[in-house]
């Protein structure tokens, strides 16, 4: 979908979603780029009723802009959240939740983190692309005290990182994928492999036996023993830079107090930032986070605190 003129700074962005009007005719735009389509009988035909909701005029069923996406049951105008991502977007680093607070004028900080939280949801896009190969690979650990004794990394949680070398080259970095995972083990990252990478791709790895699968499952899988840590650099140049930019990341930002259960929502904000971070200008990545907002399942705050992530899952 073509955007012509679309805001580059905040005075253009003001200009056009300065009122509640604008942002809700272009989110509508967005949910249904080739026209309305009742959720019930998939009938065209509409009209928008006094409290903004689309009405069927086949089967009479009422549909807000809003329904069934990140911004499901907001009781807040949509200009405060077209507001809170295009914040969002021009944060090079990431914001936080006082900081949104205090630029909305929120009356809680529970309600700026809460909004925080979904629009990280959002940041995955439920189509991309798998990584295309060369592709390094390595596993490590992320916040938590290391600790002396049998188990210094107990309090440590378990992270895989892969990052696209585009034709191979040592200093291009191409995108980058993260996941929490609950151990190192050959089915764990068989499976992050085989779901975040194009078949048949060239894998790059340690010597960890937890890679032994990839050739057998089709994969250029080169193994590379990096022996003593200190190499590890040298021959993993590329998830070793992105593993510390991540660290810096969560210290520098966050401050270290990322709790473990949302972790993985913040290494998709900062997957989300890094993949594009050629962009051309801010507006595209407010249209980009955007449009996957209203392909996001929408979340409560009492199922953001309770869930527990899926270790496993994507």
């Amino acid at each position: 979908m073509s955007w012509p003129g679309f805001p580059r700074t905040l005075p253009e962005f003001e200009a056009r979603f300065g009122t509640e009007r604008a942002c809700r005719r272009f989110l509508a735009d967005l949910r249904w780029p080739e026209g309305f389509q009742c959720p019930e009988c998939d009938h065209p035909g509409f009209w928008v009723n006094r409290r903004g909701l689309y009405v069927c005029s086949r089967c009479q069923v009422q549909t807000s802009v809003t329904a069934g996406t990140m911004l499901h049951g907001t009781r807040k105008p949509l200009r405060l959240w077209f507001l809170a991502m295009w914040w969002v977007c021009t944060q090079k680093t990431g914001g936080s939740a006082k900081g949104l607070q205090r630029l909305l004028g929120l009356g809680s900080y529970q309600t700026a983190w809460t909004w925080l939280q979904k629009l990280r949801r959002a940041m995955v896009r439920i189509d991309r692309e798998p990584l295309e190969g060369p592709v390094e690979i390595d596993n490590g650990f992320l916040g938590g005290k290391k600790r002396i004794g049998p188990n210094p990394y107990l309090f440590k949680t378990r992270v895989v990182v892969a990052v696209e070398i585009p034709g191979g080259a040592r200093k291009t970095v191409g995108r980058v994928r993260f996941r929490v995972i609950p151990d190192f083990s050959t089915g764990t990252l068989t499976r992050f492999v085989e779901e975040i990478v194009a078949p048949g791709a060239t894998v790059i790895t340690d010597g960890w036996s937890g890679y032994a699968l990839l050739r057998s499952r089709g994969f250029d899988h080169q193994a590379r023993v990096v022996g003593h840590p200190s190499r590890s650099s040298q021959l993993l140049p590329h998830v070793n830079r992105m593993l510390a930019l991540v660290k810096r990341w969560i210290l520098g930002t966050h401050h270290g107090r990322i709790d473990p259960k949302h972790l993985p929502h913040y290494l998709e904000e900062f997957s989300f930032r890094f993949n594009r971070r050629k962009s051309r200008h801010v507006g595209w990545l407010f249209l980009r986070l955007l449009q996957q907002g209203t392909q996001t399942y929408p979340t409560t705050y009492k199922e953001i605190t309770l869930h527990t992530q899926d270790l496993g899952g994507t």
